[in-house]
């Protein structure tokens, strides 16, 4: 119970001081280029990372095909699936279209801020649900 309110009290007390300065339109404006790169980079990162697991799973691929290894136990090794692809479109065509949308809010909603994260983030929850519904109803 006292770590609840330590955790609670440590996130509430930020906002109730709320303290006045001249310069929170350049502070919001830097938090602002600060997350978007941090989200910039990340795709990066999960574009590289996506690449490389292709390339290791093809060198993988390309060492059964050569060693001559069964059928049956390289279909155990590698687990193939092949409505992993199919749905993997539809996951990033949600991403995308969440943040479009996103983007598109934002646009005309002019002063750019915290705000703007919140509409982001929304967005792109509303588009991550989308996506859950849509393997749900599909039954994957």
């Amino acid at each position: 119970m006292k770590k609840l309110f330590i955790i609670a009290s440590t996130m509430i007390i930020p906002f109730l001081a709320a303290a006045q300065n001249n310069q929170t339109a350049e502070y919001d404006s830097e938090i602002f280029r600060t997350c978007s790169i941090i989200f910039l980079i990340g795709m990066f990162m999960l574009f590289i990372l996506t690449i490389m697991k292709k390339i290791m799973d093809y060198r993988l691929k390309d060492k059964i095909v050569e060693k001559g290894i069964p059928e049956n136990i390289a279909a155990s090794i590698l687990q193939t699936n092949p409505e992993q692809g199919t749905t993997a479109n539809i996951k990033w065509f949600a991403i995308l279209a969440g943040l479009g949308a996103g983007f598109t809010i934002i646009y005309f909603t002019p002063p750019m801020g915290i705000h703007s994260l919140a509409i982001m983030a929304f967005c792109l929850a509303a588009s991550f649900l989308g996506y859950y519904l849509f393997l749900k109803k599909t039954g994957q």
